[in-house]
């Protein structure tokens, strides 16, 4: 049997040290699903630190030997505990290839395991990543003698020091714990949400079970939950210790097993989204400077669809022949005879409008609303960073910008910044799908058109700014969506309890403060003199909130235009009270 060597901690000793256990949990059940081993040091000494003790082996030049120490002195004490469940151990690339057999020492790893009476199919072996491995291939052969062993393997702190993809993708790990640069502040941060939700992808592609570090936020807890993580661990499930943990507290689990939804934090859409990249761009031959006038206008008869033609000089564009006035020109009298071999560079504009397919939709707006409208007959040019790719006309570019308009305002609404159309149809299939029991709130403002005429859009936009605001600020931002379908109508998805206070709250402060948007004759007289809706001069009142909510119970429905549908009736049933508040009994679609 080769010999067992034993690092040294310092020359003379080595310190004692001793195993701590922090809890794994099941995110989908609210129970323990294992424990990871931690290496803990003499308490009350400067080596008590786990990071102490791997630099004081470091520089002894003994790392390896020290880990596989590390690992004996877990092994043993976990194969003293009686059904101790599923144990996370860490090891290095370099110490699992010596415990696996290389460096000589056979299998030292499964003699540890039967020496200690622990069975390898409780053992997951997490793969830190401090430092790489000096042999990729030695390490896969490890781990696939670990599994041969039917023991598992983990990639530890995803997203931080050596752990990838590719990493993922060879070694194909049982289990990956995503770093907690990831999970911390996830219910606040929409990079993240987006992140963890790609690697939510890759673990259902690659059969691997995703594991959050760092859990510290009932919050972030949520999040994570839904965005369909099986495990968690961090200090909110409990520190690590020296002895097992074997149930979560009540309180936990019950928050775990809570079938109220989290509200991811929205990211809104780009201000300035890219139009061009899904405009079908125009292909069409290039002129170079010195191409005769007689060869254009026998192009312009080769290709009757075109409107244009670009001259291009070393694939840049420097001028833009229009098609009607080439054509208008070349069938005056003599004009061939005169200018037919000459080059056609002297003949088209010198100032064409040049778009670049990285364009957004506020650039475009400009070119829109700018004072030289020659683009819309003469179209314009297509590059890609500065290189001619083909051309566009003008109504193209009217509709594309207005699509993407669109699409952006369905998104995210671009005055109030809010989830538009799109993200509250998600999030009200998350809700159904889940099982939530949750109330949708229909809040309009009463006599808006007749504020809104008078003292005209920019002071309009100002009133509906003051409604998401309120409306934000009674929400629970982790329990409670607002959502801007458009204008002055905006949906709140309650899950808090207490949402007809809420409800009840946000109309009080919306009918206080809007008075203060009105001119001080306005406000002292209580109202304006104006048309109303239907183009009748009469007074009207200061604009106020109604909000019409309906309980959604669980099971009712299954689809969002269902929801949507109730709160609209909600809404008309609201408007015609004209109270304030008008609840309404959810009914079943026939």
């Amino acid at each position: 049997m080769p010999r067992q060597t034993r690092p040294n901690a310092t020359p003379a000793s080595p310190p004692a040290i001793s195993p701590f256990f922090q809890p794994i949990v099941d995110l989908r059940k609210g129970t323990v699903f294992g424990h990871e081993a931690l290496i803990r040091g003499p308490t009350g000494t400067p080596l008590h630190s786990p990071q102490a003790l791997l630099a004081l082996a470091a520089a002894e030049s003994r790392l390896t030997e020290f880990e596989l120490l590390c690992v004996e002195v877990i092994l043993a004490q976990w194969g003293r505990l009686p059904d101790a469940g599923r144990l996370f151990v860490n090891m290095s690339a370099d110490a699992l290839v010596a415990a696996m057999g290389g460096a000589g020492t056979a299998c030292w790893l499964e003699r540890m395991l039967a020496h200690h009476n622990v069975s390898a199919r409780d053992v997951t072996v997490e793969l830190t990543e401090q430092r790489a491995t000096g042999s990729p291939e030695a390490l896969g052969r490890a781990v696939e003698a670990l599994h041969a062993l039917s023991a598992r393997v983990a990639l530890d702190d995803f997203g931080e020091g050596h752990s990838n993809l590719r990493r993922w993708k060879d070694l194909q790990p049982d289990f990956v714990k995503i770093d907690k640069l990831l999970t911390q502040g996830i219910a606040n941060s929409p990079q993240s949400v987006a992140l963890v939700r790609a690697i939510v992808g890759f673990g259902n592609a690659l059969g691997t079970e995703l594991i959050a570090e760092g859990v510290e936020d009932a919050k972030d807890l949520h999040v994570l939950r839904d965005l369909g993580i099986a495990h968690g661990q961090g200090y909110l499930f409990g520190r690590p210790a020296s002895a097992l943990q074997p149930a979560l507290p009540e309180p936990m689990a019950a928050t775990i097993r809570d079938t109220r939804i989290a509200v991811m934090p929205h990211a809104s859409q780009p201000s300035q989204p890219n139009v061009l990249r899904s405009l079908s761009v125009i292909q069409a031959p290039a002129l170079s400077p010195q191409t005769p006038i007689d060869e254009v206008s026998a192009i312009f008869q080769k290709h009757p669809e075109l409107h244009a033609l670009a001259v291009v000089d070393k694939g840049t564009p420097v001028s833009l022949i229009n098609r009607q006035s080439f054509m208008n020109d070349y069938a005056r009298m003599y004009f061939r005879e005169v200018h037919g071999r000459r080059p056609c560079l002297a003949y088209g504009s010198s100032t064409p409008r040049i778009v670049e397919r990285e364009e957004n939709v506020e650039s475009l707006l400009g070119i829109l609303m700018s004072e030289d409208q020659r683009y819309l007959s003469e179209g314009f040019i297509v590059t890609e960073k500065k290189r001619y790719v083909g051309l566009g006309t003008g109504d193209q570019l009217v509709r594309a910008v207005t699509e993407a308009r669109i699409e952006a305002a369905r998104h995210a609404n671009p005055l109030t910044s809010l989830p538009g159309n799109i993200p509250i149809n998600i999030h009200i299939a998350r809700l159904l799908n889940s099982g939530a029991d949750f109330a949708a709130c229909y809040a309009d403002l009463n006599n808006f058109k007749v504020f809104n005429d008078h003292y005209g859009y920019w002071r309009g936009d100002e009133m509906i700014l003051l409604l998401a605001r309120l409306a934000t600020q009674h929400a629970d931002a982790h329990r409670d969506f607002v959502g801007h379908i458009g204008g002055d109508d905006f949906l709140v998805l309650f899950q808090s309890p207490d949402w007809h206070r809420r409800c009840t709250a946000l109309i009080d402060d919306f009918n206080r403060q809007a008075p203060g948007l009105y001119d001080e004759a306005e406000r002292q007289s209580g109202g304006i003199e104006g048309e109303d809706r239907h183009g009748v001069v009469r007074f009207t009142p200061f604009s106020t909130l109604s909000i019409g909510a309906v309980r959604i119970p669980p099971g009712m429905f299954s689809h969002a235009e269902d929801v949507a549908s109730e709160a609209a009736i909600a809404k008309h049933d609201a408007k015609q009270a004209a109270s304030g508040l008008t609840v309404r009994e959810a009914r079943p679609r026939a």
